[in-house]
């Protein structure tokens, strides 16, 4: 690349991005209905709605969308902490984020049958919610995050069972993809300066991930978020040195400045918005985005790989940026994955 090429014009978070976003989030986190709960019934008294069994997240379709629903908003408070929306943020955290109300996320975890409820995906957002009030300058985050603390040592101890019980990982591009769990509990681990945590995930990722090569990227299927590719490059990222991590690329991801596989450097194309499972297509396009943003720091800026992950970041990120509202089967979620994209 010479010296005087013009300089891309990357997508970034502005203040009018942000603020949508917030606005958003706030708009489902405590909408109940409708709802799909992963519940186990052992007897008629359990037949409840999601905010009698959740006292925290019962919005946002979901418990996991819940979970990272708040964690866009303690993000936002962070990087833009002078939103219009930022009152209506802390507000929603000083009602939520209370000691009893946890209680009652951690007794329903201990219910029977329920060991496997949210694994590994929603374990991995709480954790990465947690840290992120933790992170937060704010001497109410810090409070926040001491109140969530007690469910996050539910997870972080069910992921050491799962983790130590589990000889192969789960590849596919949904909420089971184990990389992505690794990904988001590392930054736990890291914030929370738990090193034997770190260890333990470190040590899991270079078991399953750390002899995989020439990746064909066989994607995306029908229903991907995920890119199980990228994520497992990110993760790799995330537990290796610069200089193992590199030798592991060549051997992974080898003709990345071939832009090969072709499939990871083109958007996912999404035939229908209002149908939940096509719509985790869009969640596709910035999760790729997010990826490909930080692999790229992994190489020269004059390098062709480097480009060529740029190029495709932003190629993702326009694909699917106009569209995080319109049906509720993506405005329940998709801003998430945007902010990754554009800041993760």
């Amino acid at each position: 690349m010479s010296n005087d090429a013009p300089m891309k014009e990357l997508h970034t978070l502005t203040p009018g991005l942000a603020s949508s976003f917030a606005r958003l989030a706030l708009s489902h986190v405590e909408r109940e209905y409708p709802h799909k709960l992963e519940h186990v019934a052992s007897g008629p008294d359990d037949v409840r709605g999601p905010r009698a069994l959740h006292p925290i997240f019962f919005g946002s379709f979901d418990w996991h969308s819940c979970v990272h629903g708040y964690w866009l908003l303690a993000a936002l408070l962070r990087l833009h902490p002078d939103l219009p929306h930022t009152p209506e943020a802390h507000a929603l955290f000083d009602r939520q984020l209370r000691p009893n109300r946890v209680t009652g996320e951690v007794s329903y975890l201990v219910g029977p049958l329920r060991t496997t409820f949210e694994r590994p995906y929603g374990w991995a957002w709480l954790l990465m919610l947690t840290a992120e009030l933790a992170r937060n300058p704010l001497p109410d985050a810090a409070r926040w995050a001491r109140a969530l603390q007690p469910l996050a040592d539910v997870f972080v101890a069910r992921l050491y069972d799962y983790l130590g019980k589990m000889p192969y990982p789960v590849r596919v591009g949904t909420h089971f993809n184990t990389a992505f769990a690794l990904t988001l509990a590392l930054e736990y681990a890291e914030v929370s300066r738990d090193e034997p945590l770190r260890e333990m995930l470190r040590n899991k990722a270079i078991a399953w991930y750390g002899d995989d090569r020439d990746c064909q990227a066989w994607e995306p299927g029908g229903d991907d978020f995920l890119s199980s590719a990228l994520i497992e490059a990110m993760c790799m990222r995330r537990v290796l040195g610069e200089t193992e991590f590199a030798a592991w690329m060549d051997g992974f991801l080898p003709r990345v400045a071939m832009r090969e596989p072709r499939t990871l450097f083109e958007p996912a194309i999404v035939s229908d918005r209002t149908d939940g499972k096509i719509a985790h297509l869009d969640g596709l396009n910035f999760s790729r985005a997010w990826c490909w943003r930080a692999l790229a720091r992994s190489w020269p800026i004059d390098d062709a790989r480097h480009l060529a992950a740029v190029d495709a970041a932003e190629l993702h990120i326009a694909a699917s940026l106009p569209h995080l509202s319109g049906d509720y089967m993506g405005e329940h979620w998709l801003a998430t994955f945007a902010l990754l994209a554009l800041v993760g």
